[in-house]
């Protein structure tokens, strides 16, 4: 009986501390929930993975959120617009092919490092016996090319509409040769450069986009195209629907979305690994501000689907602009005191 009492007293005092212990562990974990979700929240111009790529590239505005109907049903896509540096990706991404967007990153390279101003054409490319037999090769292949002669000379300008207007791959090789001795340093290049840009999930292989072995996302893709089109000779090709080549003649964007419904560029792309892809921008007007978007879709099925990609894009930027212009007017409803 005499340690009745000093035992209850022992017993209080162990009490005491695991209520002590467990409120501290309660404040620890708070403070933990409070640091995580302020990492989630922070702004971030790279994602490591996929997920990461949703974590931290959905956001627009703090506090925004794009709906689930603007994404296309099928494939990948991202965009960003005027006032927002996050990059906002539908779900679904994921490495793939991107056909002749790579054509993007090309042209970006070429102009990067042999400049143009406006009203310039820059210096001359000789095409050579070697262009000649490359494109009839890839014409065998079924590849997307422009007709060439030996000797013909093109100047830089017209080789990049040739690039990117009707898509040729045989002029994206020789830029690649021309600018950097070899297709393969070219490429080493391409791979820098999306290194440099934060575009983890991207491996060129080749500067056309033919290889299926050259793949991205739409968040990554979109990076690279706000990039391009900073340079107004870039943007300027890509908004015309046509040209003239020596050889070839009048060629047509395959773009025939530009002009139409705020479109002014960028770049079709389609093959059966990658389905129809498109990467482009758009210039609304929403309750009169100018809104510029700019994005991409990968992915999109169809029998023509230079076609699926231009549709799937239309019809996102639709409700991208309805979406925005009905939380403008939600958003400067009276509110109540």
């Amino acid at each position: 009986m005499s340690y009745g009492q000093p035992a209850r007293t022992a017993t209080r005092r162990i009490r005491i501390r695991r209520v002590r212990l467990a409120a501290l562990l309660v404040v620890v974990a708070a403070i933990a929930v409070a640091l995580g979700y302020g990492l989630l929240a922070s702004p971030s111009s790279t994602a490591a993975s996929p997920i990461d790529v949703l974590r931290s590239e959905r956001r627009g505005a703090p506090g925004e959120a794009v709906p689930s109907t603007v994404w296309p049903a099928y494939g990948q896509a991202a965009f960003v617009q005027t006032g927002q540096s996050q990059v906002q990706a539908g779900p679904n991404q994921h490495t793939a092919a991107i056909a002749s967007v790579a054509k993007v990153m090309t042209a970006y390279l070429v102009l990067r490092d042999h400049p143009l101003r406006l009203g310039q054409d820059g210096p001359t490319i000789t095409l050579t016996d070697a262009d000649v037999a490359d494109t009839d090769r890839r014409l065998r292949q079924r590849e997307s090319i422009v007709s060439i002669a030996a000797g013909e000379r093109l100047t830089e300008r017209q080789a990049l509409q040739a690039l990117l207007l009707p898509s040729a791959n045989n002029i994206a090789a020789a830029l690649a040769r021309w600018d950097a001795g070899s297709a393969a340093r070219f490429v080493a290049r391409m791979n820098a450069t999306a290194r440099s840009l934060g575009m983890t999930h991207t491996r060129y292989t080749d500067p056309s986009g033919y290889d299926d072995a050259t793949v991205s996302t739409a968040a990554d893709q979109v990076r690279i195209v706000d990039r391009a089109m900073r340079l107004p000779v870039f943007a300027s090709i890509v908004a015309t629907p046509s040209a003239t080549l020596p050889v070839a003649g009048i060629v047509h964007n395959t773009n025939t979305l530009v002009g139409r419904n705020g479109f002014v560029g960028v770049k079709t792309g389609s093959d059966d690994a990658a389905g129809g892809c498109f990467a482009f921008r758009a210039i609304r007007w929403i309750d009169g501000e100018r809104t510029t978007i700019t994005g991409v879709v990968l992915g999109q099925p169809g029998h023509n689907q230079i076609a699926a990609g231009l549709a799937a894009a239309d019809a996102m930027v639709d409700r991208i602009t309805g979406q925005r212009r009905f939380r403008q007017r939600r958003d400067s409803r009276p509110r109540a005191p």
